[in-house]
């Protein structure tokens, strides 16, 4: 995670300060981290993975066609790419996750 963070604020403008949202895993939120000065971790709520974007667009991405079995690196990434392409054809999936009611104080 040091090293994620070590790239991330080498790509942040300067004089800009990047907020980097984070769920609650061990490795964001130990006490261990060297968190650069232009960056700001803000954790999500526990628990909560309706609010973290990223799970959110990989669940519909799981259900088109990211099977558990892969035999090397090239197949990851040719799933992923498979699976991506196949939610980017459905813009529909990823609307619904702004769509929510919670999303709009409801």
């Amino acid at each position: 995670m040091n090293l994620h963070l070590a790239e991330i604020s080498k790509r942040v403008a300067r004089g800009a300060h990047a907020v980097l949202m984070v769920d609650q895993a061990g490795w964001h939120m130990t006490d261990k981290l060297d968190i650069p000065k232009n960056i700001t971790t803000l954790p999500l709520l526990a628990k909560c993975p309706e609010l973290n974007p990223t799970k959110m667009s990989a669940v519909p991405a799981r259900q088109l066609a990211l099977p558990l079995r892969v035999q090397c690196y090239d197949d990851i990434v040719a799933h992923c790419c498979d699976a991506w392409n196949k939610l980017v054809d459905q813009p529909w999936r990823i609307m619904s996750i702004g769509l929510r009611d919670w999303a709009h104080g409801c």
